[in-house]
């Protein structure tokens, strides 16, 4: 894995939610006070996964490879891993779907935010962009990547995830939930691995 220091790094939350999730915040509020110099972007994904990956691929554009890093929640974890896939960058992924074309199947249709009155519709063709950007099973570099995995997550299973990311550095929680209710416990561990240095320059972001 490359060790140069992380100076540009992105948050991607999971389905149904945004930057406004606890997780986000908690991150985002760690960052100021700790790398005030790290370039940091949590940007609002749009339902569509092709258009998520277009904002996504926005955010980074002009940010170096060897500088930069994902960190990706749930459907937002597959976003990271589809990221860090194609880029090379260190990736931590937090209970994150493996297989979402699978498991968003039944949410087709109208569906509410977490965090506000906002409602969005989860359209059909949106499992088959999925399904079509899914990276490829085994990992290329599974030293790229942390991965925090609760066995109490209701909503996806730990040992599917733990099988993706197999040879990856990580925890595996014995307890806990799909949101990651203790996440401030594994901050450390997760902030340990990202190598954060402080941004060459803060022109882009």
């Amino acid at each position: 894995m490359n060790d140069a220091p992380v100076t540009h790094l992105l948050y991607l939350h999971g389905f149904r939610s945004s930057p406004k999730s606890t997780k986000a915040r908690m991150m985002a509020a760690w960052m100021r006070e700790h790398r005030p110099g790290v370039i940091w972007a949590c940007p609002q994904l749009p339902p569509s996964p092709c258009e998520a990956m277009a904002c996504i691929d926005a955010a980074v554009a002009a940010w170096p490879l060897a500088g930069m890093a994902v960190i990706g929640s749930s459907l937002g974890g597959f976003y990271a891993t589809v990221l860090a896939e194609r880029n090379g960058c260190r990736a931590v992924v937090l209970n994150p779907a493996v297989d979402p074309a699978r498991d968003l199947a039944d949410r087709v249709g109208e569906q509410k935010s977490w965090h506000d009155d906002d409602t969005f519709f989860f359209r059909p063709g949106y499992i088959d962009e999925l399904r079509a950007m899914a990276p490829p099973p085994s990992l290329t570099r599974p030293d790229r990547y942390f991965a925090v995995i609760a066995k109490g997550d209701e909503l996806l299973s730990w040992r599917e995830m733990k099988s993706r990311y197999a040879g990856s550095d990580g925890v595996l929680i014995e307890g806990s939930d799909h949101a990651l209710s203790d996440f401030a416990d594994h901050l450390p561990a997760v902030v340990r691995f990202l190598q954060l240095g402080a941004a060459r320059s803060a022109g882009s972001s």
